[in-house]
């Protein structure tokens, strides 16, 4: 049997004693919503990079497990730190933005991973192609600001091979293994406002 119940908070409620955020149509602050990604260097360290330019809908079902996503990211806006390595990643050997200006990412089912974790199913859509990729996914909190918005917060994760989305360009090194990474994390804190 489920149970909802009032918290006290005009952007929370509990559902059999979990915290989740009142349903409703939500959209992502983008300014306040970081979507990174962190692959091997020389089989040695870690590069981190981030994509600022993103997009998107959220919307929170009555059941969470009827909620869905939808995200649109910039290619472009590849941010490592670095110029020369930002412009190779633009480049055809990896993003090619010029032809593939964005990424998406839909999702098609949640299901539940724990309190308050779900893991969420969807299609990552990079250079037009699409492969299956789960999210796991934690609801950080809700509050009303104090101009009176609606606003959660969550924490996801994700790795995906490179070389499945046409991102394959790679170095061998002489001693063995090579260049960069094949396999990358995908780290997403992200903040949304509620629209409806």
């Amino acid at each position: 049997m489920t149970t909802v119940s009032e918290t006290g908070s005009a952007a929370i409620r509990s559902i059999d004693g979990v915290e989740v955020p009142v349903a409703g149509t939500y959209e992502i602050d983008a300014s306040h919503t970081d979507v990174g990604f962190v692959v091997r260097h020389l089989m040695l360290s870690k590069t981190r990079g981030r994509f600022p330019g993103v997009t998107g809908t959220i919307v929170i079902g009555d059941d969470p497990l009827d909620s869905s996503v939808e995200v649109s990211i910039e290619t472009a806006g590849v941010d490592t730190g670095d110029d020369r390595r930002d412009e190779h990643l633009r480049s055809p050997d990896f993003f090619h933005v010029e032809q593939h200006p964005v990424m998406t990412y839909r999702s098609h089912a949640v299901r539940p991973a724990g309190p308050g974790r779900w893991t969420v199913e969807g299609d990552l859509t990079i250079r037009d192609v699409t492969r299956p990729v789960e999210l796991d996914l934690a609801f950080e909190g809700g509050l009303t600001d104090p101009w009176g918005n609606v606003r959660a917060g969550f924490t996801a994760s994700a790795q995906v091979e490179r070389d499945d989305f046409g991102l394959g360009w790679n170095q061998l090194l002489e001693g063995g293994g090579v260049l960069v990474g094949r396999t990358v994390a995908i780290e997403i804190e992200a903040e949304l406002v509620r629209s409806a």
